[in-house]
């Protein structure tokens, strides 16, 4: 009979959930962003609107670390300037979307019948129409700037929220403890309150950050074709506008970095929802 000299031992189980490297950069970028949104005068090394007429298009410099635009304005200066107005105004929408369409899927879920149905018609209806075509036509009517885009998006975006949200309050007001609730008397709103809200919240929070992305690309959209933000604004979807006819001559550098700050604000939220996703919701994708 032999002795093992290193006796097996069973691999020590793993407590708790392994961590998401990706989710917690995600969460990051998108932590330093609202940082500059919420410190971009302080942070700005130079006036984002000052105007240097013998410095037009500079390349980077000590003084001008991305260089400058078409006027001779701080290209660095104005992006991070540019960050509250591009994250305000699709957190608007994204908010305003939200709470109303959790509000409407619960109403919708709770009492079901023909006010289900009319919600369910009124939402359809909605869905038919782009958001992006619906805030062009609205800021044409109502003239330029993001109050029009604003309300006329976060319109558009009611059934992407309520419709998910709506399916999750119907299995959740089938439940047995709802029903509990409503034979020992509780009212309708402390149970929406108390209990039917915190538990559609991860779904709520998963939909709203994905949909920060879209939301934001919207706005940005909406900016680039002249019926957002207004010069000397500097927002990121204007900035792309306006270093448009630079790109032929040469110069990308206004359009290329606003571009880029778009684009990683976007995937950013994308990785941060999925991640959440599989967190809260227990999914795998």
């Amino acid at each position: 009979m032999t002795t093992a000299l290193f006796p097996r031992t069973s691999p020590k189980r793993r407590t708790g959930r392994p961590r998401d490297h990706l989710t917690l950069g995600a969460g990051c970028v998108v932590a330093l962003f609202v940082l500059m949104a919420v410190l971009g005068p302080l942070l700005a090394p130079h006036d984002p609107n000052a105007v240097d007429p013998l410095n037009v298009n500079a390349g980077p410099s000590a003084t001008h670390l991305l260089g400058t635009d078409d006027t001779g304005r701080d290209l660095l200066s104005r992006l991070i300037a540019g960050t509250r107005a591009s994250l305000t105004a699709p957190a608007v929408v994204i908010t305003v979307s939200t709470t109303l369409g959790t509000l409407l899927a619960l109403t919708a879920a709770w009492f079901g019948g023909w006010l289900d149905r009319f919600v369910s018609g009124a939402l359809d209806i909605v869905f038919g129409f782009p958001g992006l075509i619906m805030a062009v036509l609205v800021a044409a009517v109502f003239g330029a700037g993001l109050t029009a885009p604003i309300v006329a998006l976060s319109i558009a975006y009611l059934p992407l929220i309520t419709r998910v949200v709506r399916s999750a309050a119907i299995r959740e007001r089938n439940l047995p403890y709802v029903s509990a609730l409503q034979l020992l008397g509780a009212p309708t709103f402390r149970i929406w309150l108390r209990h039917l809200l915190p538990n559609l919240l991860p779904l709520v929070l998963v939909q709203a950050t994905i949909g920060f992305g879209y939301a934001l690309l919207d706005v940005a959209a909406i900016s680039f074709l002249g019926l957002g933000s207004q010069p000397p604004d500097p927002e990121w979807g204007l900035m792309v506008a306006n270093g448009a006819p630079s790109i032929l001559a040469g110069q990308p550098q206004q359009s290329l970095y606003a571009g880029i700050a778009i684009l990683i604000v976007v995937v950013a939220f994308n990785l941060l929802g999925t991640g959440l996703s599989r967190r809260l919701l227990g999914e795998n994708a």
